[in-house]
């Protein structure tokens, strides 16, 4: 263990604290992510249970005018009563496949005296950003179907001018009626045939999509891990490098390859022949 005493150094303790900043970050963000996933999800269950359903009387899916359970996004409610063609308006900035326009909201004169918004559809808008011709609404008495969606806030810096509105806010549109009205919900007239392909054009319906969230929370998870994997392998790199420091100030090699060679053993002397021994007798002579 001596060799990570370094780690006890105030500035590993930095690292350390970063990294641990870094990795609380990473964890927030995946926890959103699956949050959002889950939002996606209940949408996508709403979609599956709602669209399509039956319709069911408006003052019995909402007993409360005032009252919305987000759970009651796009279910189908029937109506009954006469548009009210006066105090139709339209929202701007509204997109459809592309292109921006104008959503039509035409308020209903219900059968009990409440009055109901109704998203007629969509309507392009004219080369100088005005809206298009809006078809009429029918003459007196009718018999809808309508998806319930909640009202919209009011945009700081974005307000209505004239018949045209920023957003659909309920609570406004109730003011320019000036009759009891549903403010908790409006609904998006459901459109089939003809009817959907004719101005103000039937909404698309919404997508059933998750999104990329499972995969973005993951990813965020998986940062979060790394960064420890990371700090612990510049750990083992600093410990390596003070051990061969330690090594080279104490005298021994750096690698065991680079020990020296021990000295080879001298060869043996050669064998004398006569001929070498005969030469020295000669010299001492």
């Amino acid at each position: 263990m001596s060799d990570w005493r370094f780690l006890a150094a105030p500035r590993w303790a930095g690292y350390l604290a970063l990294v641990i900043v870094f990795a609380i970050a990473c964890s927030a963000l995946g926890t959103w992510q699956f949050n959002r996933r889950a939002e996606a999800l209940a949408e996508v269950a709403r979609i599956d249970a709602n669209y399509d359903a039956e319709p069911v009387p408006v003052a019995e899916a909402l007993p409360d005018p005032a009252a919305f359970d987000i759970d009651q996004r796009w279910q189908v409610v029937a109506l009954t009563g006469e548009y009210l063609h006066a105090e139709e308006v339209v929202v701007r900035n509204r997109p459809f496949e592309g292109s921006t326009g104008f959503e039509v909201i035409t308020p209903l004169r219900l059968t009990d005296g409440t009055v109901f918004m109704v998203d007629r559809g969509w309507i392009a808008q004219d080369s100088d950003g005005r809206p298009s011709e809006v078809p009429s609404a029918p003459e007196g008495e009718v018999s809808v179907t309508a998806r319930l969606k909640a009202g919209e806030a009011r945009i700081a810096g974005r307000t209505s001018s004239g018949s045209e509105m920023a957003t659909i806010d309920l609570d406004e549109l109730a003011e320019r009626v000036g009759e009891p009205s549903y403010t908790g919900a409006y609904g998006i007239l459901v459109q089939s045939g003809d009817d959907a392909a004719e101005p103000p054009l039937a909404l698309p319906r919404p997508v059933r999509d998750e999104g990329p969230h499972l995969s973005y929370a993951l990813q965020w998870f998986v940062f979060a891990l790394l960064a420890f994997i990371a700090l612990g392998w510049f750990a083992n790199q600093e410990r390596k490098a003070l051990s061969t420091d330690a090594a080279e100030r104490a005298g021994a090699p750096r690698h065991p390859a680079e020990q020296r060679t021990p000295a080879r053993p001298a060869r043996p002397a050669r064998a004398r022949s006569d001929a070498d021994v005969e030469d020295e007798i000669l010299d001492r002579r």
